[in-house]
């Protein structure tokens, strides 16, 4: 049996390394190696803001970048607060859906910290 894993995003086991990243052939995704090491066997670990705090269903978050969502004209704008957001499971690279005066999303944690 091979230490590779399966793809996060689509969960088929038809992966391989590449350089620093595991890269799923299926679907495309690519994903660093070091990301799987460190996070061992458990990648379902507690979702964290920028800063490390850990994130839970019904906080209240803020982002710290302005972010232009993809296909639209829509920013979401630097210090925009969020209340209520939800830590959805196997949402592949987005580890958080919540919902702005502009619609829903779902975002990255990297892009947001704690209120």
């Amino acid at each position: 049996m091979s230490n590779i894993p399966a793809c996060p995003q689509c969960t088929l086991e038809n992966t391989y390394p590449d350089g620093v990243n595991y890269v799923c052939p299926d679907c495309g995704f690519e994903w660093l190696q070091a990301a799987v090491s460190d996070a061992g066997e458990d990648a379902s670990g507690p979702v964290k803001d920028v800063n490390g705090n850990p994130l839970a269903d019904g906080d209240t978050v803020i982002l710290i970048k302005e972010l232009k969502v993809k296909g639209s004209s829509i920013v979401l704008k630097k210090g925009t607060k969020i209340k209520g957001i939800r830590l959805p499971e196997g949402a592949g690279d987005h580890e958080v859906d919540c919902k702005t005066d502009q619609g829903a999303f779902m975002l990255k944690a990297e892009f947001m910290k704690k209120a």
